[in-house]
This record gives structure tokens, C-alpha cells and sequence, in this order.
């Protein structure tokens, strides 16, 4: 039977998907219990902690980020396919887990699945990809996760009027990848604004998941509302109180808000029919410094060792999870100049897969009162200097003027060797609506601090600061008072957070 046949015939498949569905369903309440600490599958996910996200198919040869699922199946043709060497980088840069894109919301898939021929099999380069990464996987000892997208505008079956054919085209898809390539460790799944979110069968895709690999952890894009049945969001970097939010998506193990960062006071706690559940968060980040996640033709640059470096402890902290997206190019391999650059920041980090991942130090500043030269008005006064010692990378101070300073209180028991800046800057959106280049403000500036009732400068900036700016002192120094001074700028600057660091070093 060819795979046209198979397609016609979905609809006898049915009859036999119901009592499984039903058995799920009823199964699906046991498998993830009310808990005030983290599950099996969580505590796992915790202690990886750091995988490499991997976006490829069709898109990558077709330089866009989204396409519609008509792009032609015969326009994917890597010349130089070799997921080893993906899986090889993985291992050598320190992560403990790789998340392969499976499917993106073109429908494409990366194997040959029996229920579609927009998939690898029907195209010019044959290779299965998921089978490839998952024995390299077993090869350098990495665990395999997969990102599956819901939304899919390749496949008829999803605009049946009956939701439920389309769920039943997912557990099948699922229950190929979860059946024929070993242990998943993560199903990351995606797309779920263009249906309600009851229209998903998520806990049939939950259940369907826990039987085949019961310490998989599982969630969708979007896991959390401020309401109960209502899609309306608090950016999770304000999630700052426990049991005060929602599940959008029940049951999930992890909460995803792709690429948004949650703050130092990231709370665990979430509600679902008056019940509290557990959830980690998992961050996403592009290398990329455009923020492109599937590869583009043209060279791009990667993110600043110091910012890729500061992000990997900020989303990591807190029993959290971080996945750096490093796509490979339309050759099939990763860029060399991406791999090395995963590759120097593992090293700087010292990542070893027998210990545990490292920290940044004791933040001394956070809420640390602060008081700022100027303050640029706004009726809602969001800008206020508070916002960089806040402990969030999404409120901001801003300055109504061009020559600012800040200056921060701290407690001059305390030590410290480390200054970690985070800039606000201006963006340029690029071609593609989809990527960003973005350009700093800040030209010039100096941090000081009050000794003996005078102010001594300890660092001098003669250079744009760039996104995040690490100032990693020789030695170790205690005042009552740090000073951030800007000297030069292009425009008036704006801080996301400044952060005073001991790192117990020194």
C-alpha cells in the first residue's frame, strides 16, 4: 500500500484509535499528580539542564524562518548531510541534550512517516534524519529530544471541521517517532495559538508520550494564562508570585514561553481546575545574534561570548533549563564558526557532563535601591531606575537625556569582582520580517565607586557597550555605593540591569 492509499484510509483507522484515546484520557489525570516538588521526568529534565536546539528542513533552503507548506518537497537537497557531525558538536560544547525540529509548522518531516509524503522519503535526500541524530545520540552518549509542531499547513486532514481527525494524524505521527527511535527524553510542541486550546487532545498527546517514554518531559509553547480559559498573558519574567497563574495547556511538565527570559524571582507553581502543579521553565535562545532560528545562506554573526555566557547562568538558575538554537546550513552540517563558538563557551563555562552546571556568584545588587540622574517620562513610569536592579531582563530604565548616570546602593559588607550590564538597544528589522539587527546606544562610560567619601573609577568603557557588557575585576572590592556614568551616547541610554556579582573568586 502506498502512502496515497494510506492517507484515503484514515478514517478506518479511527475505530481502532478510540479505545486508546478513552484509555488516555483516563490515564492522563494519573500521570502527572498535584506536587509542591518536582516530578521523575522533571527532576531529570533539571539535572541535564542545557541542550542545543537544532531547526532544519525545509525552510533552511528556502532562507525564511515560517513558510506555508507549499514549498516544493524536492527543494530539500543537502549536499553534505551529516547529523554526526551535529550531535558531535553537542557533545564537545557541553550540552547534555539536543532537541531536533522534527516538524515546523510547514508540516515537512525529518522521517519517512507513513502518513504523509511531505516528509524526507519523497525527497531528493532520502536520509532519515530523526534516525541519524538519535544513533548519534547513542554514539556520544547525548539524550534526544524533539520539537513537533501542532499547527501544521501542509496537512488536509487539519482543516477537517472535526478537530479530532487532526489530533488522530498527531498520536499516529507521535507514536512513530516515540516507537522507532529509542528513549526522548523532551517533546517540545509548538503552534498551539491557531486552535483552542481544547482542540489539541492534549492529554491524549501526554498520555500517548508517558506510555512509550515515561521520563519524557512534555510541553507546549505558551504553557501559561493569567486566566483560567482565557488566552491573556503575563510575560513570565512577572510571574513572581506562586499559584497566581494558569495552565493554558494541561497536563504539561515545563513551561515554555519561546524566547521570553524569566527574572530572579521565577516562581514553580501553577494552577489547573484549583489544583497547584510544579513547572519548571525552559528558555530558548538563538546563537544567532539576528535571532534567526533556521539557517540562513549568508554568513551571520553569533552572540558575544560574555552575553552567551552571562544568559547561559541567568537561564539556568533556579532549577531552570536553557536550549541554545544552533541550526545547520543548507549543506547539512553546522558552520564552523557556529560550532566553534558553542564549543569556546563551553570551555569558558568548564562544562563537564559529570558535574553539575555552573553558577554565576552572589548577586549583591538585586533590589538594591537606586536613584538615576534623569528618568525618561511616561504616564505609567516604566522607566524607572529600580528596573536594573529588578532581577528581570524585560523592565528597563530609560533616561530623558543623553549624559546619565545611575548610582546603587549596596551593602558594603558584601564583596564583589564582577559587573554584568545589560543594554537596551535600538532595532532594525530585516528583510525577512522575522530577524533584527540590532545597535547600541551607549559610546562611552565609566563605573565608580564612593571609597573614603570620594568616588574612584574602576573601570573605563571607551567602546560601544553591545548587548551585555562583563567587566570581570582583579580583585575584590566592598563600598556603599556603585556609580554607572554614561559619557558618550548616541541616543538616551537604557538599561535592562546592571548586576554586581561576587563570584567567590579573587
Amino acid at each position: 500500500m502506498n502512502k496515497y492509499q494510506i492517507v484515503v484510509s484514515k478514517a478506518k483507522q479511527i475505530g481502532l484509535l478510540l479505545g486508546f484515546i478513552l484509555c488516555c484520557s483516563t490515564a492522563s489525570a494519573q500521570l502527572l499528580e498535584p506536587a509542591t516538588k518536582p516530578n521523575e521526568a522533571q527532576r531529570e529534565m533539571i539535572k541535564r539542564g542545557y541542550g542545543m536546539f537544532m531547526h532544519f528542513g525545509l525552510n533552511t533552503f528556502a532562507n525564511l524562518e515560517w513558510s506555508d507548506g507549499t514549498i516544493p518537497v524536492d527543494t530539500y537537497h543537502p549536499t553534505n548531510l551529516d547529523p554526526d557531525q551535529w550531535v558531535k558538536t553537542a557533545k564537545e560544547a557541553g550540552f547534555r541534550y539536543v532537541v531536533l525540529v522534527t516538524k515546523h509548522h510547514d508540516g515537512f518531516c525529518l522521517w519517512d512517516s507513513k502518513y504523509t509524503t511531505y516528509d524526507v522519503a519523497s525527497s531528493p535526500v532520502k536520509t532519515d534524519v530523526v534516525k541519524a541524530v538519535a544513533d548519534a545520540c547513542k554514539k556520544y552518549g547525548i539524550k534526544l529530544g524533539l520539537y513537533y509542531s501542532l499547527w501544521d499547513r501542509h496537512e488536509p486532514t487539519y482543516k477537517d471541521k472535526d478537530p479530532k481527525v487532526y489530533v488522530n494524524y498527531m498520536l499516529n505521527q507521535l507514536t512513530e517517532l516515540f516507537t522507532n527511535y529509542g528513549s526522548i527524553c523532551e517533546l517540545w510542541l509548538d503552534g498551539g495559538w491557531d486552535r483552542q486550546p481544547g482542540d489539541w487532545g492534549v492529554d491524549q498527546l501526554y498520555a500517548l508520550v508517558k506510555k512509550y517514554s515515561p521520563q519524557c518531559a512534555i510541553s507546549i509553547n505558551h504553557t501559561i494564562v493569567n486566566e483560567e480559559g482565557k488566552r491573556k498573558f503575563t510575560v513570565p519574567s512577572n510571574m513572581t508570585v506562586d499559584n497566581k497563574y494558569y495552565f493554558q495547556y494541561f497536563p504539561s511538565d515545563f513551561r515554555l514561553w519561546d524566547p521570553r527570559l524569566v527574572g530572579k524571582f521565577d516562581k514553580k507553581q501553577y494552577l489547573h481546575q484549583g489544583k497547584s502543579y510544579y513547572l519548571p521553565f525552559e528558555h530558548t535562545l538563538c546563537l544567532s545574534s539576528r535571532w534567526n532560528w533556521f539557517q540562513k545562506t549568508e554568513d551571520l554573526p553569533v552572540r558575544e561570548l560574555d552575553e552567551l555566557e552571562e544568559l547561559f547562568y541567568w537561564c539556568t538558575d533556579n532549577d531552570n533549563t536553557l536550549v541554545i538554537n544552533v541550526p545547520p546550513d543548507n549543506t547539512g552540517r553546522i558552520k564552523e564558526y557556529e560550532a566553534l563558538a558553542v564549543i569556546e563557551l563551553g570551555k569558558r563555562l568548564g562544562l563537564s557532563a559529570n558535574k553539575p552546571l555552573p553558577k554565576n556568584g552572589e548577586f549583591i545588587s538585586l533590589k538594591s535601591p537606586v536613584t538615576a540622574s534623569s528618568v525618561f517620562a511616561d504616564k505609567e513610569n516604566k522607566y524607572e531606575a529600580a528596573a536594573v536592579t529588578d532581577g528581570s531582563l524585560d523592565s528597563r530604565w530609560a533616561a530623558a537625556d543623553t549624559l546619565a548616570e545611575l548610582t546603587i546602593e549596596l551593602n558594603p559588607a558584601k564583596p564583589f569582582n564582577k559587573i554584568s550590564v545589560f543594554e537596551y538597544q535600538d532595532t532594525k528589522q530585516l528583510p525577512d520580517n522575522f530577524s533584527q539587527l540590532r545597535l547600541p546606544r551607549i559610546q562611552e562610560y565609566e563605573v565608580a565607586i564612593l571609597k573614603d567619601e570620594k568616588w574612584q573609577t574602576i573601570y573605563l568603557g571607551t567602546t560601544p557597550m553591545g548587548d551585555c557588557k562583563v567587566i570581570r575585576l582583579p580583585r575584590n572590592y566592598q563600598s556603599n555605593k556603585l556609580r554607572f556614568k554614561v559619557k558618550k551616547a548616541s541616543a538616551p541610554p537604557s538599561i535592562y540591569e546592571i548586576s554586581v556579582i561576587n563570584t567567590g573568586k579573587g
